[in-house]
C-alpha cells in the first residue's frame, strides 16, 4: 500500500512554539504519518510518524479553545486548532488510525528483516493476500453447506408431513361404515407426538455467519461528522453498529445496490429507492482491504473501483504482477520461486546484476513454502466442500421435484372431498 497516500486533511491551525503564534494550514494523515503544511509558505511545519505517537487528547484552556494536542515521545506536545469540520471527528480519525498502526505488526516485522529483498518481500505479500483471500471464500463455502444442511432438514420434515398428511386424507376418503375408522384417531395422536425441529433449524434461511467484523468510522448520508463504530460481515449481510454495538443500520444481501471503493481506507455502500431517498453510508477503516476481498466475492457485479485503485485490489492488474509475469496466479508465483532460486546463466555482464536483483533469501523461501502449503490445504478442502455440495444439490433437486409432485396429488385429493 502507498505510504504516501492522503487518507484524510483538514484546515486549521498550527501552533508555532519557536515563534509563539499560530499559523493557518491544512493537517494531513497518511497510513503512516501526520503532517502539517501552512498555507501562505506552503511548507511542512511538522511531520512524524504514528508510531512515535504517545498520546491523542482534546483540551483547552482560557487561551486556546477546542483544541486537539498530539503528543510524539512522550516530550513534544503538538497544538493543532481551528479544525474542521470539527475538533471530534479529526479525533476520531487520526485515534482511529493511530491505533490500528500500534496493533499493527507490518511495520516491526520489515524493520526487524532489513535482510529481505524487494522480490521476495513483493512474492510473500502476493502469497499472504491470496491466502487470505482464499480463506474468506471458504468461510463463505462452509456457511454454504450449513444452510444446504438446514434446507435438508426440512425437506425431510415436509417429507414426514406429507406421510402425516396421506394417512388423514386416506381416512378421510374411506366411506363411515369402514371398520378402521380409529386409524383417524392414530394418526391425529401420532401427530401431536411428532418431535419438533429445533427453532435453530426452522430459521435455516435467517442464519447469519459473520465472517469478518473490524473497527471503522461511519456517516450516514451526506453527513461529514464520523462516528466511531463497527462493520460486521456477514454471509446475509452488512451490519453498522454504534461504538456501544448498537445496531445503526442493517443491509441484508439483496438491499446492496452498489458498493463504491473510494480508497483503500473508504468505501460507500448504497440502497437505492425510488421516491425517496437513498440509504448510503461512508465507511472508513485501517482494514478495509480486509473488507473489500470478502465483499469483492459477495458482491462482485455490485462492486465499483476507481480507476486509480484497481491494481492495489486486483493482483492480476497489479504492478506487482506484472513485474513478477505472474499474470495474478499464486501457482506461478512458485514457478518464479524456483527460477529466482536457481537462475539460469545469462551472456555478458549482466548476469550478476540480474541474479542479485532477483535473488530471494533461504529464510524468505522458507516462508514461502509455509504459506504455498498452507493455499494447498485449503484448496483441497474447498474441493472436497464443493463435492460434498454438488451431491446434496442433486439429492435437495430430487427431494424438491418429489415434495412438489405429492403436495401437488394432496391437492388434488383435497379438491375431490369438497
Amino acid at each position: 500500500m502507498n505510504k504516501d497516500l492522503c487518507i484524510h486533511s483538514w484546515p486549521g491551525s498550527y501552533y508555532l512554539d519557536s515563534e509563539k503564534r499560530w499559523v493557518y494550514g491544512k493537517l494531513s494523515l497518511t497510513p503512516c504519518q501526520l503532517a502539517f503544511t501552512s498555507d501562505k509558505e506552503g511548507l511542512t511545519l511538522t511531520s512524524f510518524k504514528l508510531s512515535a505517537i504517545t498520546g491523542i487528547k482534546k483540551e483547552a484552556s482560557s487561551f486556546i479553545f477546542s483544541s486537539l494536542t498530539v503528543l510524539v515521545g512522550g516530550n513534544e506536545k503538538h497544538w493543532f486548532s481551528s479544525l474542521q469540520p470539527n475538533r471530534t471527528v479529526v479525533f476520531n480519525v487520526i485515534e482511529h488510525f493511530w491505533q490500528a498502526q500500534l496493533l499493527s505488526s507490518e511495520g516491526v516485522e520489515v524493520e526487524a528483516s532489513p535482510g529481505h529483498t524487494s522480490k521476495g518481500r513483493q512474492l510473500i505479500n502476493l502469497a499472504s493476500s491470496s491466502h487470505q483471500r482464499l480463506e474468506d471464500t471458504a468461510k463463505v463455502l462452509h456457511h454454504q453447506g450449513e444452510q444446504f444442511d438446514c434446507i435438508m432438514k426440512g425437506l425431510d420434515k415436509i417429507e414426514s408431513d406429507m406421510d402425516v398428511a396421506n394417512r388423514l386424507l386416506t381416512e378421510l376418503e374411506s366411506p363411515p361404515w369402514w371398520p378402521f375408522s380409529s386409524r383417524l384417531r392414530k394418526a391425529q395422536q401420532e401427530t401431536k407426538n411428532q418431535p419438533e425441529y429445533p427453532a435453530s433449524a426452522s430459521k435455516a434461511f435467517g442464519k447469519e455467519g459473520l465472517i469478518l467484523k473490524v473497527p471503522v468510522l461511519y456517516s450516514q448520508g451526506l453527513d461529514p461528522i464520523l462516528k466511531q463504530g463497527t462493520l460486521a460481515v456477514l454471509c446475509s449481510g452488512l451490519e453498522i453498529c454504534d461504538s456501544n454495538e448498537q445496531l445503526v443500520h442493517k443491509y441484508r444481501r439483496e438491499e446492496v445496490d452498489d458498493v463504491k471503493v473510494q480508497s483503500p481506507y473508504e468505501i460507500v455502500v448504497r440502497q437505492r429507492f425510488i421516491g425517496k431517498p437513498d440509504i448510503s453510508f461512508t465507511l472508513q477503516s485501517a482494514r478495509m482491504t480486509d473488507v473489500v476481498s470478502i465483499v469483492e466475492i459477495q458482491y462482485s457485479k455490485k462492486v465499483q473501483f476507481r480507476e486509480d485503485l484497481l491494481g492495489l485490489f486486483k493482483p492480476e492488474e497489479s504492478p506487482v504482477s506484472e513485474n513478477l509475469g505472474m499474470g495474478g496466479s499464486i501457482w506461478n508465483a512458485a514457478g518464479f520461486l524456483d527460477k529466482v532460486m536457481h537462475p539460469v546463466s545469462a551472456s555478458g555482464g549482466q548476469m550478476s546484476q540480474q541474479v542479485s536483483e532477483q535473488t530471494v533469501s533461504e529464510a524468505e523461501a522458507q516462508e514461502l513454502r509455509q504459506i504455498l502449503r498452507k493455499l494447498k490445504s485449503i484448496a483441497l478442502d474447498t474441493e472436497a466442500e464443493l463435492e460434498r455440495q454438488d451431491e446434496v444439490l442433486d439429492v435437495i433437486g430430487s427431494s424438491t421435484d418429489q415434495a412438489t409432485s405429492r403436495v401437488n396429488m394432496s391437492h388434488r385429493r383435497m379438491r375431490k372431498l369438497l
